[in-house]
């Protein structure tokens, strides 16, 4: 009888072991592939992927833009007191061209002071580099600045698709590697730019000033200036007929919700793809105009701006045109006379 209670006794206990090594091994086991740390490597991953989205602020100022030498292309029938070349420079592979002005005269010891001028819409294949805006321009190159006016790809003679600037940062990579090139030039200082932009101009004006220090001050004319919530949900232009553009250039609304959800149920990723973002981090002040009657731009976009800018303590100055249009066509005298005055206080004598 005591043999067979030892018996069960030794049996029992070697069970108990049996059992106690095979749970501890399984609690090991599950230990070692709980993937906690995985996940959250994953979901970091993730968002890394979405910050790097091409379109972000983030991605644009972790790209490289060398631009090139300026090719002077043809000489153009100069202005009063400037000459004009039509030109070419570098820009992701392509050739887009330019028109440049350049001051006759004595030349400062540092170079003439620059203003990099982004034009507004035009439809791309009526688009020709010696024409529109020619009164903007002459106001410019007779206050002395070297003016220089890309193109953007796909405008003109311009190699490349004309992506649009919404959906597509190609246009602001264009200007990035004009103000690159722009400061090759042998006869411009390349630490007194200024950049002014009109309608989608603005857009791209404000894109290069959070992700690039070259540009010292910016004046955006009707500017498309809004974040992309607001574009996305109060900007609607007049319907009137267009040229039919790359699929990319008319649906980014539709493409950005469908890959990345409205914004209020993705806020971080339209937030990262506004230049309103990023305001502190802006090369200069801001000088605005906006015609109080624009059809085209509300005049809400500049407002709003304003107080961004006022917000994130950057320094900036609001003209409203009342019974002005897109063009400010009633005050350009004024708003132009304005621009110069800023220009010259803050990039032609900042040194």
């Amino acid at each position: 009888m005591k043999k067979i209670i030892l018996f069960f006794i030794v049996v029992g206990s070697a069970l108990v072991w049996i059992i106690f090594q095979n749970t501890n091994t399984q609690l090991q086991t599950q230990k070692n592939v709980f993937p906690v740390v995985d996940e959250v490597t994953d979901l970091e991953e993730d968002l890394q992927q979405k910050l790097l989205y091409p379109l972000t602020i983030e991605s644009l100022r972790k790209g490289a833009y060398q631009g090139s030498d300026i090719v002077l292309e043809q000489t153009l029938a100069p202005g009063t007191n400037y000459k004009r070349y039509l030109t070419s420079y570098s820009s992701e592979g392509l050739k887009p061209y330019a028109l440049l002005t350049v001051p006759t005269g004595t030349i400062p010891s540092s170079g003439w002071p620059v203003i990099i001028f982004n034009h507004g819409y035009i439809p791309p294949a009526q688009y020709k580099t010696t024409e529109r805006y020619i009164a903007y321009v002459d106001s410019f190159a007779r206050a002395g600045y070297i003016v220089f006016r890309p193109d953007y790809r796909g405008h003109g003679m311009s190699q490349g698709e004309p992506t649009g600037a919404y959906g597509s940062n190609g246009y602001t990579i264009d200007v990035l590697n004009a103000v690159s090139s722009i400061k090759r030039y042998d006869k411009a200082d390349s630490n007194r730019i200024g950049m002014w932009g009109h309608s989608m101009g603005g857009h791209i004006t404000l894109r290069n000033m959070v992700v690039s220090n070259d540009v010292k001050a910016g004046v955006i004319w009707a500017g498309i200036v809004a974040s992309y919530p607001d574009l996305l949900n109060n900007w609607r232009r007049r319907i009137t007929p267009r040229p039919t553009l790359p699929g990319g250039a008319r649906r980014w609304r539709e493409e950005l919700v469908s890959q990345y959800g409205a914004p209020e149920k993705n806020p971080d990723f339209w937030n990262s793809i506004s230049s309103n973002t990023y305001l502190t981090r802006i090369s200069g002040p801001l000088q605005l105009h906006h015609g109080a009657s624009d059809a085209s731009v509300p005049v809400e976009f500049s407002q709003d701006l304003e107080k961004q800018m006022i917000s994130a303590k950057r320094p900036v100055e609001l003209y409203i045109y009342p019974n002005d249009d897109h063009n400010l066509s009633r005050s350009f005298s004024v708003a132009m006379q304005r621009s110069v005055v800023f220009f010259d206080t803050h990039v032609k004598n900042s040194n």
